[in-house]
Parts: C-alpha cells; sequence; structure tokens
C-alpha cells in the first residue's frame, strides 16, 4: 500500500510541475465552486441521477469544509430516491431544488446525459438565481443542453489523455476538485503546505471508499 501511495504521489506532483491542463482545469472549477459558495455565503447542493449519486464527492468536501475552516464547502446532497430509515443528512429529496432560491449553488455530477426531468429542474434552479455548476462525463453532444444550463462545467470524457501514469477519470477528477476547493494558496503551492495538501490527496485517492456520508 505504501508503494502504491508513493507511486501516486510522484505521479501528482509531476503533473503539478508540468502545469497540465487537467489540473489546471480542475483547479479553476475548484476556485469557480469555493468562490460562489463563499461569495454568496449559500448553500451547497449536490446532485447527481436516479443511477449515480454523488455521495463520495460529498463526503470529501465535508472533509475539506472542515479541514479549511470553509463550512460553505459541506454539501447537501440531493437524492432521487430517499430510503426509509436514514440519517437525516442523507434524506434529502429532489423536493429541495424547487426551494433553492438566489445565493445558493447547484452542482450537478453525472457519467452520463442527466436526462429531461432532471434538466427541467436545473433549469427551474437557474432560472430562480441560483448558481449550477456541472461536473460530467458526457461528450459534448450528449452535454450541451447540461452547459448550456450550467455557469462553469468541466466534462470529463471517459478516456482522459495523461502523460503520467495517474489515469484520469470522472472519480479521480472529483478528487482532485474536491481538494482543491479547500485550498485558498496561490495557483503554483509551494513548501510544506502543498506536500502536506498531496500526501492528503494521496491518501484518499488509495484509500477504499468511505462509508455511506
Amino acid at each position: 500500500m505504501m508503494r502504491r501511495m508513493d507511486a501516486v504521489r510522484v505521479a501528482l506532483l509531476r503533473e503539478v510541475l508540468a502545469g497540465t491542463e487537467w489540473l489546471q482545469s480542475t483547479r479553476r472549477f475548484a476556485g469557480t465552486l469555493r468562490s460562489s459558495v463563499t461569495r454568496h455565503h449559500g448553500g451547497l447542493l449536490l446532485v447527481g441521477t436516479a443511477e449515480y449519486e454523488p455521495w463520495h464527492l460529498a463526503a470529501h468536501l465535508d472533509d475539506e469544509a472542515a479541514w479549511s475552516g470553509l463550512p460553505e464547502l459541506s454539501p447537501t446532497l440531493v437524492r432521487h430516491r430517499v430510503p426509509a430509515g436514514v440519517p437525516a443528512h442523507l434524506s434529502v429529496g429532489l423536493g429541495r431544488l424547487e426551494a433553492t432560491r438566489r445565493g445558493e449553488t447547484l452542482l450537478v455530477v453525472t457519467p452520463q446525459s442527466p436526462g429531461a426531468g432532471l434538466l427541467e429542474r436545473v433549469h427551474d434552479v437557474r432560472r430562480g438565481g441560483a448558481t449550477v455548476l456541472a461536473l460530467d462525463g458526457t461528450s459534448d453532444g450528449e452535454g450541451s443542453e447540461l452547459c448550456g444550463l450550467a455557469h462553469d462545467r468541466l466534462a470529463v470524457p471517459p478516456t482522459v489523455p495523461s502523460s503520467t501514469s495517474t489515469e484520469l477519470d470522472l472519480d479521480t477528477v472529483q478528487h482532485l476538485v474536491s481538494a482543491a476547493a479547500g485550498e485558498n494558496s496561490p495557483p503554483v503551492p509551494r513548501g510544506r503546505r502543498f506536500r502536506d495538501r498531496l500526501a492528503r490527496l494521496a491518501d484518499q485517492l488509495t484509500a477504499p471508499p468511505p462509508p455511506r456520508w
């Protein structure tokens, strides 16, 4: 496990030093996310599809909120189906989107086209004055409607070219976005603080998924 973690640290460090387009893109998107919740001091809502719930990202954003001292980053996970008997923080249904107001932020995370029903809800959220962000794995054609609704979008195609040994997919990019969202550092961090954050991100990438948030 330690050797695997070291390999991830080296790969990520090379990517950062090389200034790759993808790390720049994830940092830019994370910056948009951070500024949208800190500027308005509004709620952060996180929604996926009926088939894909971004609870893993919700857990990591919650950790980043505590670690960075930015409670605004702690999200509310909005679910298409709420099972009986789940904790309160996992029992927020789609009706919450109808109550979204100006100053709040909705982050849509989906590996495929979100579908007409969700798109209609996202349209209503934007029309109500909230900020809409999208992190998705659809192609430009499939994601065109979502792209048109989002104030900022980071699209992650199924296969992402990478000059390092690190494979970039939607799940990996979610790790990078959540880690960068908690940073208040300059675009190219230096020194011990950067190494500490890099080691922490490597732990996240190599650890098993957290329990259901």
